[in-house]
């Protein structure tokens, strides 16, 4: 099965998948923030889409390692996210902001098939001498889709409006479906135990692995900023660059310089150890952002190139850790584990700092700052830590 399942039908899978998850963020928060005109409607839909995600994560995680098929369950969980969206923009203006509101929450459930879910699959799609490169090519997905998916959310919502934006991004997730069906599956079932048990032992293994653990607090801190950020885009493109929807046009730039970087990454992905990248990671990102509290055009699209070169690279080593840590039969489950905390960490970010960027630009962007840069502490124990050659 693995020989006839190419890696390269994986990350165009994972990059249309995730480059309409991408859009879809922004693609919400224009069309709240057009229809209600307050930021913090616009980043309370945000945060409704994702919070919810600490629940779907490790639950979906659990039926993922104990599927035989885990493909095709990825399938369904990005077809129900997919409909959630579809949902989402049927109500907005439609019925109560409460109910729409509740609507997202419950399509946020699915959210982490589309990161940590389908990231999981990918030693069932690589030998596992390749997987350290393969994992840099997968993180770059990642960069990809947040360069395409902000730059389409920003350009679709300006010529045809922000509803037909959030349209595009769930035809890009349905896309995806096929590559994600025909995922590889495993041989045998995995062995009957109860569901209490599973999700324990996967939660056990993150919290319990040091270096697990410090990498997943790190990006779950370094998420609350990006979530900041986020809920400042709007308002950073109506005041700073002309228009609202020009402010995804941050996203893109910072997309844009992570794919640069984990394209460099992918040439040497032993050179450097994860915690060290981790660590300045989250130090550049904490710059890009007091960098951008200015608020002057130039310097605003260079801080968001400059985050973008400590975000990609961070992710990288965030998934080498995930691998070299996961046992094989929670590894579903430890991803989607993480990329749920992570959700709901930016889901935080964006709710708090939409009220705050309301009254404050500069104020939120230099606490996002702060943020970040306290995600740098959890790494500091593993600096020497440098894998062995094939350990990532």
């Amino acid at each position: 099965m693995r020989r006839r399942y190419s890696l390269t039908f994986y990350l165009a899978g994972a990059t249309v998948a995730r480059a309409g998850d991408e859009m879809s963020g922004p693609a919400l928060m224009l069309a709240g923030f057009a229809l209600a005109g307050s930021t913090a409607d616009a980043s309370a839909l945000l945060a409704g889409i994702t919070i919810s995600a600490a629940v779907g994560g490790p639950v979906l995680g659990v039926l993922l390692d104990r599927a035989a098929r885990p493909g095709r369950l990825l399938a369904g969980a990005l077809a129900l996210y997919a409909v959630g969206l579809g949902a989402v923009l049927l109500g907005l203006g439609r019925v109560p902001f409460a109910v729409t509101i509740t609507i997202a929450v419950v399509t946020g459930l699915t959210g982490p098939a589309l990161s940590g879910g389908w990231t999981a699959q990918l030693p069932r799609v690589v030998d596992g001498d390749r997987l350290p490169r393969a994992n840099a090519f997968d993180a770059m997905t990642f960069g990809v889709a947040s360069l395409a998916g902000p730059a389409l959310a920003g350009g679709v919502a300006q010529a045809v409006g922000a509803r037909t934006a959030v349209v595009v991004a769930l035809m890009l997730i349905a896309l995806a479906l096929p590559a994600a069906w025909a995922l590889p599956g495993r041989p045998g079932r995995p062995g009957r135990v109860r569901r209490a048990a599973t999700l324990a032992a996967g939660l056990r293994v993150v919290a319990g692995r040091p270096a697990l653990a410090r990498a997943t607090l790190a990006s779950v801190l370094s998420c609350v900023a990006q979530g900041m950020l986020m809920a400042c885009v709007p308002l950073l493109g109506e005041r700073v660059l002309g228009g609202a929807g020009r402010g995804a046009v941050l996203l893109a730039c910072a997309a844009g310089s992570a794919l640069v970087a984990n394209a460099v990454l992918a040439r040497f992905p032993r050179a450097v150890a994860p915690a060290a990248v981790i660590r300045a990671g989250a130090l550049v990102q904490a710059a890009a952002l007091a960098l951008a509290a200015w608020g002057q055009p130039v310097v605003l699209v260079a801080a968001a190139l400059l985050a973008g070169l400590g975000e990609g690279p961070q992710l990288a080593a965030l998934f080498a850790i995930r691998h070299r840590e996961a046992p094989e039969h929670l590894r579903a489950q430890v991803f989607t584990t993480g990329a749920s905390v992570k959700l709901t960490g930016f889901a935080l970010g964006a709710a708090l700092a939409g009220p705050l960027a309301t009254r404050s630009l500069p104020t939120t962007l230099a606490s996002a700052a702060c943020v970040a840069a306290l995600a740098a502490f959890p790494c500091r124990g593993g600096l020497r830590a440098v894998p062995p050659a094939g350990a990532l």
